[in-house]
């Protein structure tokens, strides 16, 4: 068979698929699930081009991975061909772990368990059907290869290449232009010292536009008002759902699903069945349910149904400061009277929480600027930019949705 494919992506333009193993990892069925997992979640809502997919992420960080890999190689750093591929093969994998609607559900169908830790026991799973070729990438991957540590940062560090790849393609498929950083030149400004990820001294204004443009994505893509209301609209919905299985309501045939309606899956009892059904789901399985629900005899799940079905959405009120136990039960008020709700119905029409923005953290590493003296410097050290400092602070604003009649 011939692996030698290339791939056209609108972002990149066309990528090549540079070993055989790739190919085969690229073709195994858990990897396609991704091509059915939205890469912003509900976000779509908002922005309508947004609705690009993790596989399509999946690739294009392996192309910045492989282009930073082998720019490292011109420099004179040692990366073995086993190497290369490892840490290929770990960024491609990195997402693989992701469940109906990203990050939306992440806590809701499987409580206490992160992506990246499903995508490590899937990572596992495959490494026994491929015979132990994954046994690095995995190393790699949970950062367990202190030989070479920066091969590792670049798969999960401040500037790594899923970070990389998704400022630039959210922004590309949003057509929020604050995402547009300088890809190409950070690539080629990669360094290597002491074992770690650093950046040569003149790519630092790169590294300054791409800290700020992950703070403004934030806030205009992934924390937007309209999307957490989504959010918050198809979390309510799946908690019903839940509920009404806890009653014993039938809420269709789908197995895979009901499977984390049914039972209260979590960290604990997080088995090989549930880890084979939730590989078994996707966004279609979610909206198809929605659309079943819609006319279901619980008059809460099917309002809540065709709410998300006709785009209509909670309002949402953002600030600074905590919201008040009063405003809090003004709203639950409100919402409770216009609808005609019983007090044990009124939180699935109201919600509140906090939206958290760092763009940068200096520990664990952070982002090195190798200077031209072989001196090594944070870059909130290394810039002559006094706002960057600014950015290694967490903004917290809260918020209350609520649904109103009108």
């Amino acid at each position: 068979m011939n692996k030698s494919k290339i791939i056209n992506d609108p972002l990149h333009g066309f990528l090549a698929i540079p070993t055989s193993l790739l190919y085969d990892v690229i073709q195994h069925r858990y990897f396609q699930r991704l091509r059915r997992i939205r890469q912003l979640g509900m976000s779509e809502w908002v922005y309508p081009g947004a609705i690009h997919t993790r596989f399509g992420h999946a690739l294009g960080a392996l192309n910045l991975t492989w282009q930073a890999l082998e720019s490292l190689q011109k420099k004179g750093v040692e990366i073995t061909a086993e190497e290369k591929e490892a840490t290929a093969l770990a960024i491609l994998l990195h997402d693989i772990g992701h469940g109906p609607f990203s990050h939306t559900l992440e806590h809701t169908l499987i409580r206490e368990v992160n992506h990246e830790d499903i995508s490590l026991r899937i990572m596992q799973r495959m490494n026994e059907e491929f015979n132990g070729a994954l046994d690095l990438a995995i190393q790699i991957f949970q950062g367990k290869y202190p030989e070479k540590p920066f091969l590792s940062e670049l798969i999960s560090g401040q500037l790594d290449m899923d970070r990389l790849d998704y400022l630039l393609r959210d922004s590309f498929y949003t057509g929020v232009s604050e995402g547009i950083v300088g890809a190409e030149r950070i690539l080629h400004m990669l360094h290597v010292a002491d074992g770690h990820l650093a950046v040569e001294e003149k790519g630092i204004y790169s590294v300054e536009k791409f800290l700020i443009a992950r703070r403004l994505m934030y806030w205009q893509v992934y924390l937007h008002k309209t999307v957490i209301a989504a959010d918050a609209l198809l979390v309510a919905i799946l908690r019903r759902a839940r509920v009404l299985a806890a009653e014993h309501h039938s809420l269709g045939m789908y197995h895979p699903l009901l499977h984390f309606l049914f039972r209260d899956v979590h960290f604990g009892n997080f088995d090989e069945e549930a880890l084979d059904l939730f590989l078994q789901l996707d966004d279609i399985d979610i909206v198809s349910s929605i659309k079943h629900w819609q006319f279901h005899e619980d008059r809460i799940l099917s309002l809540l149904s065709r709410a998300m079905l006709q785009r209509r959405l909670p309002k949402v009120k953002v600030q600074l400061q905590p919201f008040s136990e009063g405003e809090w039960n003004i709203y639950r008020s409100q919402v409770q009277s216009e609808l005609g709700l019983a007090d044990d119905e009124v939180d699935y029409f109201v919600s509140r929480g906090k939206l958290e923005n760092n763009a940068y953290r200096s520990e664990g590493g952070g982002i090195r600027i190798l200077r031209k003296d072989g001196r090594v410097q944070d870059v909130a050290e290394a810039s002559d930019n006094y706002n960057l400092s600014a950015l290694e602070e967490t903004v917290v604003k809260h918020y209350i949705t609520h649904f109103v009649t009108t």
